[in-house]
């Protein structure tokens, strides 16, 4: 992504595509108060530049069965560049999981994972966590109620910051 600069343009077409990325080209350009050509160069040159990595639908995932939301806390024993990566890779390779992230102070990483209910996550942590042995200490909390979820980026910052 090296390279390229995102005009108010850019950012209007990104923060409207955030919202409803299925919106055609037409109203796309209506809504950036640009022309459907212009707006569809811009969309290739966001994609080919790796700013739009992809188009995603957001479920709901209690409609899909994934009712149990749990945010995991681990930490490793061993703590190199190679632990770090090879762990990463092992955890990101898990369907449940939905995010992962390295992080300091504190833990080496925290994990958000979707499952069906306890007994999945049971199965899920018996796997993942006593089968990896570089597994120092594992904390697990359960979301009760989920009051926020956006996986938007903030779009509608840098605009701010431009003016």
């Amino acid at each position: 992504m090296a390279g390229i600069t995102l005009d108010d343009l850019d950012l209007r077409i990104l923060a409207i595509l955030q919202d409803e990325a299925s919106v055609s080209n037409l109203e796309l350009a209506e809504r950036a108060l640009s022309s459907p050509p212009t707006c569809m160069r811009r969309v290739r040159r966001l994609t080919e530049a790796g700013v739009i990595r992809r188009q995603v639908a957001v479920l709901d995932p209690v409609a899909i069965g994934t009712a149990v939301t749990a945010l995991i806390e681990i930490s490793l024993d061993r703590q190199t560049a190679e632990d770090y990566d090879a762990f990463e890779a092992y955890v990101c390779a898990e369907p449940a999981v939905t995010q992962c992230y390295r992080v300091s102070p504190g833990p080496d990483f925290v994990v958000v994972a979707d499952l069906a209910d306890l007994a999945e996550y049971d199965e899920f942590a018996r796997r993942l966590f006593t089968g990896a042995s570089n597994v120092r200490n594992v904390r697990t909390f359960f979301s009760t109620h989920r009051a926020k979820f956006e996986a938007n980026a903030r779009v509608a910052h840098a605009m701010r910051k431009r003016v």
